[in-house]
């Protein structure tokens, strides 16, 4: 799928393609020989990246693009957009080296981090605060469907990736902890304390430091992740000592799942002990980045590429968080949009602040749908930066929608549809032969726009009757409406005639004279082109539309 697009990926200028040219140039830079190295850049750009796999064994092992997700709360668009843009730089890179080298997508769960906040959306509380304080795999499960708090909402976020058709591997920081896969780099992490406090105490408040220890250990009485300063380390025996809650020393090893460790030191850990290649994160943890950086470097690794992308806002320009349930869910999104719509909305220009809430649904839906129409008249060279690549991981849908989300709307309004059969009777006449089987991506938007109206539209609709001018033009339009053939489904011709009212009734702007068709036929200030709408609701309806507003 991916071999043979190197030469047109090379100059490709859409921001994956740029953080895959870096991805690659570090692969080099790092597992060859300056010799070797310039022998298989040559190899790669002659789109011979095979041979310089063969050549070069070390680049036969795979690439590690890293994702992290903190399931203190419950799963957001945020987390979810992390992944789909990763996805896009993995995709990237794939055709940049013509899929000859591997690649591995880890979607990381902090979920031994300790509970620290109740989330303010859950309705079951009891068992959270009774948990306060306990790795997240240890706290109950307010919903009662999981062994605990963490592995729901971890299945929560796999249950969304996996239905998207994400390539990913899951990977539980708990399970890394107790499986033994974090105590090589742990045990250094020991060794290296001094270089890693030299890191930190700077970052930290002076009572902070005082205290602080990049070793959290699990308390063997009561379970949870301790904040406590370790009082001897003991590098021979791979052990730490600390004051338990009830006053008493405790000597643990590293190792095992006894300790977690503070969350930068635990991220630069985790880019060591799992070979981490990429890692893009938010503007928020620019710091964070940098001194996990560093202490990466002192753990005998080498930082990730990666870039910092802008945050997403909620309706009030504040930033979204798990923990407050603030903005859009998973769920929300998907009850009024395409998956692809989603995906598309986080290609767009992540170095950008961008609102997440409902009222940009209907916007990047059609977007991602005009994007879809244009690809395949494309040159190839300008199929690689259409987001709809990206979307699709290379292999976008043959067939888009021959219907606007915005036109299914208004239609869904005109019809007053509560189901899909009632849009599709129109579509079906408007679309000779179309079914919800030979239009799929059809018929879900019929569902998602039924829902959108229901929940947003219907609420806000507010009629208006015509002023004189407004009703001396509608009438004109009527009477030219009726002129065409009845069953006329040409919506440049009925566009033509609504044009051409609008200009001889003397609307300036000509924008009034569609807002007020909106508003008066629709209780809406705004639509798509009327045309097109008045050709798929027929022209016989949209008539009697316009007879019953009239009065």
């Amino acid at each position: 799928m991916f071999e043979g697009l190197s030469p047109l990926a090379r100059d490709a200028r859409a921001w994956p393609f740029e953080q895959a040219r870096a991805l690659l140039a570090r692969i080099l830079r790092l597992r060859l020989s300056d010799a070797e190295r310039d022998l298989a850049s040559t190899l790669i750009n002659s789109g011979k990246a095979d041979e310089a796999v063969k050549t070069f064994p070390a680049l036969a092992k795979p690439v590690i693009l890293e994702t992290g997700y903190g399931p203190s709360g419950l799963p957001h668009l945020g987390t979810f957009g992390e992944v789909a843009r990763t996805t896009m730089v993995r995709s990237a890179f794939r055709a940049l080296t013509d899929d000859a080298i591997p690649t591995r997508l880890i979607a990381f769960s902090d979920d031994m981090d300790g509970l620290r906040k109740v989330p303010d959306n859950i309705e079951n509380k009891q068992p959270l605060i009774e948990d306060l304080g306990k790795p997240l795999t240890v706290v109950r499960d307010p919903f009662g469907t999981h062994d605990s708090f963490g592995a729901h909402n971890n299945a929560r976020l796999r249950a969304f990736l996996d239905g998207f058709g994400f390539e990913y591997e899951f990977v539980s920081s708990t399970e890394c902890y107790k499986g033994g896969l974090f105590d090589a780099t742990l045990l250094t992490a020991l060794e290296r304390f001094d270089a890693i406090q030299k890191v930190m105490l700077p970052t930290l408040g002076e009572e902070r430091r005082a205290t602080y220890s990049p070793f959290l250990p699990i308390s063997p009485s009561t379970g949870k992740v301790l904040q406590v300063p370790t009082l001897e380390r003991n590098v021979d025996k791979g052990t730490i000592v600390f004051e338990d809650e009830d006053g008493s020393k405790v000597e643990v090893p590293v190792t095992g799942g006894h300790v977690k460790m503070q969350w930068k030191p635990d991220w630069a850990m985790r880019w060591t002990a799992l070979g981490v290649d990429y890692e893009m994160s938010g503007k928020d943890l620019i710091d964070s980045v940098k001194a996990s950086a560093q202490i990466c470097k002192a753990l005998g690794g080498v930082p990730p590429e990666g870039f910092n992308y802008e945050l997403f806002l909620d309706e009030n320009s504040q930033k979204i968080s798990k923990s407050k349930g603030n903005g859009l869910s998973m769920e929300d999104w998907l009850r009024y949009g395409a998956p692809e719509s989603l995906s598309y909305y986080m290609f767009q220009s992540p170095k950008s602040a961008k609102k997440l809430y409902f009222d940009v649904i209907p916007k990047a839906t059609d977007e991602y749908l005009q994007q879809l129409d244009a690809y395949p008249r494309q040159e190839p060279v300008k199929q690689l930066d259409n987001p709809v690549w990206h979307v699709h991981s290379g292999r976008p849908p043959q067939y888009g929608s021959p219907v606007s989300f915005s036109l299914m709307l208004n239609l869904v309004s005109a019809a007053n549809a509560s189901d899909k059969a009632i849009l599709w009777g129109f579509l079906s006449r408007y679309i000779p032969g179309a079914t919800p089987e030979s239009q799929p991506l059809l018929d879900r938007l019929a569902g998602y726009a039924i829902n959108y109206y229901d929940d947003f539209v219907k609420p806000t609709k507010a009629f208006r009757a015509p002023d004189d001018k407004e009703r001396a033009a509608i009438v004109d339009l009527l009477a030219r409406l009726k002129a065409l053939p009845a069953d006329c489904q040409d919506a440049e011709l009925i566009q033509n005639e609504v044009f051409a009212v609008g200009k001889d009734h003397g609307f300036d702007p000509l924008r009034a004279w569609f807002q007020a068709l909106y508003e008066v036929l629709l209780g809406q200030s705004q639509g798509p082109r009327f045309g097109s709408f008045a050709a798929i609701f027929g022209l016989d309806r949209t008539t009697a539309l316009i007879e019953e507003k009239l009065g």
